[in-house]
């Protein structure tokens, strides 16, 4: 059997406490130990902070996480033939993710590597947004910040209704792209949001 290089190591390390860390967030919150993530991940407590000093640092690695994949699976989706349904199987993906690990809680800077990658997903949503728009799939007043703030909607709505079946989401991600469709459109009475 081959040796791992230590980079192979270090590499399969940090995903096993990523890993670790999102699923012991999502059973116990973001005041969970770090030794039960440790713990979860087959890996030592002082692993834990060589990969990550601070609690912080973990949970800014797990939004950067996951704000990369959103941002391929935009770009990806920004080639699709029905940019319509492209832009729908984003919102979904985004909501079903959001729904698996709410981090909303989380406000303040994460950091510039984090700020990078929301700048980033913000790029490649508004293209794919201005896509569906000149496709005639959405109105012509939405915008990629809109989709942006609306992505939290469906998991939001249901979290406030205590014992809603957990795919409910999906329900108000329906109603919530109905929306967005230029069909019965009336005016908005704001302008978009910076």
């Amino acid at each position: 059997m081959a040796d791992v290089s230590p980079r192979a190591d270090a590499a399969r390390n940090r995903s096993l406490l990523l890993a670790a860390a999102v699923a012991e967030f999502a059973e116990h919150g973001v005041d969970a130990p770090v030794a039960a993530i440790a713990r979860r991940a087959g890996l030592g407590k002082g692993t834990v902070f060589r990969h990550f000093p601070t609690k912080d640092d973990l949970v800014a690695a797990i939004v950067c996480d996951r704000v990369t994949r959103l941002t391929a699976l935009a770009r990806d989706l920004g080639t699709a033939a029905d940019a319509g349904a492209a832009l729908l199987e984003f919102m979904t993906s985004a909501a079903r993710e959001r729904q698996r690990l709410d981090l909303s809680f989380l406000t303040g800077d994460l950091g510039s590597e984090v700020t990078s990658a929301q700048a980033e997903l913000s790029e490649a949503v508004t293209a794919l947004v201005d896509r569906a728009r000149e496709r005639g799939a959405v109105r012509d007043d939405v915008t990629g910040t809109d989709v942006l703030v609306l992505m939290c909607v469906p998991n939001d709505v249901v979290k406030h209704l205590p014992g809603a079946p957990a795919q409910l989401w999906e329900r108000y991600l329906a109603i919530l792209f109905d929306g967005l469709r230029p069909e019965g459109a009336h005016p908005l009475p704001q302008p978009p949001p910076a």
